[in-house]
């Protein structure tokens, strides 16, 4: 890229960041409002939220699998986590009735109006540095699950910043085990091509959101978590699509919680 079209490209992406600050500030708003009355109104508030944001970055997004959802069934939703793009592209892909609640890093709930409108919305905080809060957050993810919720979780905690996918993190799946909702697996593709990781500028690209079917999980022992572990990643591998298939061998996961 000259120099001419490096320059477009900041004044873009300062643009873009200011509308998705300005869309942040009044929804993250009217989330923490409509958290008064309930977890659910908040929820659809940023629904609409990341549909608008993902508007103003100039984005076009395609979600096949939507057939694989069950309106009023609870899910353990698991995706690969390409960009920092990906909550915003999960929050418009999924329908509202599905209630996301995302485990997020806690650094970001400390941020005004983004870190209240997640509190309102039931998002659950997660400390990566501290270890010793996993048992906490577990709890906590299941609470929300036992109020309607379905848990977003990243198992590989963080994005990658050349396209493989990282090892899983096995929190997510023993939230899964305890409470008996199946995993819902889910591909992303294009969001890293967008805003990629390390780098501050935002270039339109298409992105793909494909959902795979639910893995059922009632009944199954932790003596399988390895597996399911396993199995898991092998299909959010797949459903990256032919772009994303820089997978390496790692994979079986660290028992911390996770989310980003």
């Amino acid at each position: 890229m000259n120099d001419e079209g490096a320059q477009l490209g900041r004044v873009r992406t300062l643009v873009v960041k200011i509308g998705v600050g300005v869309a942040t500030a009044g929804l993250g708003s009217a989330a923490v409002v409509a958290g008064l009355f309930s977890q659910r109104a908040a929820a659809r508030v940023t629904h609409i939220w990341g549909r608008v944001c993902l508007y103003i970055t100039g984005v076009s997004m395609s979600v096949k699998g939507l057939d694989h959802l069950e309106v009023g069934r609870r899910y353990v939703i698991m995706a690969n986590h390409e960009s920092s793009l990906d909550i915003l592209v999960l929050l418009a892909a999924l329908p509202p009735s599905v209630e996301l609640r995302f485990l997020a890093k806690k650094s970001l709930f400390a941020v005004p109006f983004l870190g209240w409108a997640m509190k309102a919305a039931g998002f659950v905080p997660v400390d990566r540095e501290d270890r010793s809060t996993a048992a906490a957050t577990l709890k906590q993810t299941l609470d929300e699950v036992n109020r309607g919720g379905s848990p977003l979780v990243f198992p590989e905690q963080t994005w990658t910043t050349d396209g493989r996918l990282l090892p899983f993190a096995r929190g997510g799946f023993l939230v899964a085990l305890k409470s008996g909702l199946p995993i819902l697996p889910i591909g992303l593709e294009g969001p890293r091509l967008v805003l990629p990781p390390n780098e501050g500028v935002i270039r339109p690209r298409p992105v793909t959101v494909r959902i795979g079917e639910p893995v059922a999980t009632a009944g199954v022992g932790v003596s399988r978590l390895r597996e399911l572990v396993r199995s898991t990643r092998s299909e959010i591998d797949r459903l990256r699509g032919p772009k994303g298939h820089l997978s390496d061998s790692a994979g079986n996961g660290s028992p911390a919680a996770n989310g980003r």
